[in-house]
C-alpha cells in the first residue's frame, strides 16, 4: 500500500509508473485524475487519494477529461475481463490459477495488480458480488437459505462467516474493544446536525449525530476503547475527507446517497440484520416484524429492534427505513425528528424522480 507521501511525490513528477495503482482528486474542481495528469498542480490540501476509479466516483467526483483516468490500457483491460468473468460466474468455484490462466499472468501478479486496480483480491471481490446477490435475492422474497445457496455460497456458515470478513471483523476481535487498530475520524456540520464520520482501513466503522463534536469523540472512544484514534486525514484512511463530504452532500439534499466500503462490527444476528437493510432501497420501508418475517426468523422481532438501534453507522446502514407495525416511526438511535427527515427526503427524491 502506498502512503500518502509517496502518492503526493507521484503527482509531483506526473510519473506514469503509478497510473492505475491510485487516482487523486481535486476537490476544488470536483475531477478525478491519474497520476501523470499533465493539468495544472492542484493545492496540496484540495488532493484526496483514492485506490481505484471505481472509489473516486463513489466519493462524488467525476473522471478528468484530460487524462480520461478510467480509459483502459492493455493491462486495465485485463484486469476488467478477470472482474466481468468473476461477477458472470460469482456463483461458481473459481481458483487464482484459473483466473491468472484468463489474464495471461501469474497467479502472484494478478493478485498484485488486480488489489492495485480494485482495492480488493479477487476472493473478496466474488465474495462482494455474491453478498450483492443474496442480498438482492432476499429482497425478491427468497428464504434466507435459498438465497445463500442462490448466491453460491454453497453453505449458511459461509454467509455468515466468509462473507461477513468482507465487510467486517470477527467477533471476537469486537469483542477486543478495537486493539490494535488505527481509527481515522473527521466531523462536519450538516443539515441533521454534528455528523462524526470514522474509518479503518477496511470502511466506515462509524457514522453518528451528536451535539457536538466533543460528545461524539466520547461516543467513539466509548465504542472502540483499546484502539488507535487520529483526526483525519489519516494514513490508514486517506480518503475519509472525501467520504464524509459525499455523505454531507447527500443529507443536505445535493447527491445521491454514497456506496462507501463498511467495517461492520456486531454479532453474528446483528450482521445478519445490517446486511438485510443494506438492500432496502431510498424511499422503501418495512416493519420490524417485515424484517424478521424476511430473515427467517419471525418471532425475532425485538431481536431486530434491538439490533437496529445498536447500529453504529447511520444512514449508510438504513435502519431509519424500519417502521413500526402501525405505520409510527418507532425509534431511532439519533431522534425521531432525523428519521422523520430523512424518510422525508428520500420520499421526495423517490417522487421527483418518477415524474421525470
Amino acid at each position: 500500500m502506498l502512503s500518502e507521501q509517496q502518492m503526493r511525490d507521484a503527482i509531483a513528477a506526473r510519473d506514469s509508473a503509478f497510473d492505475g495503482r491510485f487516482c487523486y482528486g481535486v476537490v476544488s474542481s470536483g475531477v478525478f485524475c491519474r497520476p501523470s495528469c499533465p493539468s495544472r498542480g492542484a493545492s496540496p490540501d484540495n488532493l484526496r487519494f483514492f485506490p481505484s476509479a471505481e472509489a473516486a466516483r463513489v466519493a462524488g467526483f467525476r473522471p478528468c477529461q484530460r487524462c480520461q483516468p478510467e480509459r483502459e490500457s492493455p493491462a486495465d483491460a485485463r484486469l476488467v475481463r478477470v472482474a466481468r468473468h468473476i461477477e458472470a460466474h460469482a456463483d461458481q468455484r473459481l481458483t487464482l490459477a484459473t483466473l491468472a490462466e484468463l489474464a495471461g499472468m501469474s497467479p502472484s501478479r494478478l493478485q498484485r495488480l488486480f488489489k492495485a486496480a480494485f482495492g480488493l483480491s479477487p476472493k473478496v471481490f466474488q465474495d462482494a458480488i455474491r453478498l450483492q446477490q443474496y442480498r438482492q435475492a432476499l429482497k425478491d422474497g427468497e428464504s434466507v437459505t435459498d438465497a445463500i445457496f442462490a448466491s453460491g455460497f454453497g453453505s449458511v456458515s459461509r454467509v455468515y462467516g466468509e462473507a461477513a470478513r468482507s465487510i467486517g471483523m470477527s467477533p471476537k476481535a469486537y469483542r477486543g474493544g478495537g486493539a490494535g487498530e488505527t481509527i481515522a475520524w473527521a466531523c462536519r456540520e450538516t443539515g441533521l446536525g454534528p455528523l462524526m464520520m470514522a474509518a479503518t482501513s477496511r470502511g466506515v466503522c462509524f457514522a453518528q449525530f451528536g451535539d457536538d463534536e466533543t460528545a461524539l469523540l466520547d461516543q467513539l472512544r466509548s465504542e472502540f476503547p483499546k484502539a488507535g484514534l487520529a483526526p483525519s486525514p489519516a494514513r490508514e484512511a486517506p480518503q475519509l475527507d472525501a467520504w464524509i463530504a459525499a455523505l454531507e452532500h447527500h443529507l443536505d439534499g445535493g447527491g445521491p446517497q454514497p456506496n462507501l466500503p463498511l467495517d461492520l462490527r456486531g454479532t453474528a444476528f446483528q450482521m445478519k440484520v445490517w446486511r438485510f437493510l443494506l438492500g432496502i432501497e431510498p424511499g422503501e420501508v418495512l416493519s420490524y416484524s417485515e424484517l424478521a418475517a424476511r430473515l427467517g426468523a419471525p418471532k425475532a422481532v425485538r431481536a431486530v429492534a434491538s439490533a437496529c438501534a445498536a447500529n453504529r453507522v447511520g444512514v449508510l446502514v438504513p435502519c431509519h427505513r424500519v417502521l413500526r407495525s402501525d405505520g409510527g416511526l418507532g425509534g431511532y438511535r439519533w431522534g425521531l425528528e432525523r428519521k422523520r427527515a430523512l424518510l422525508d427526503a428520500e420520499r421526495a427524491r423517490r417522487n421527483s424522480g418518477n415524474k421525470r
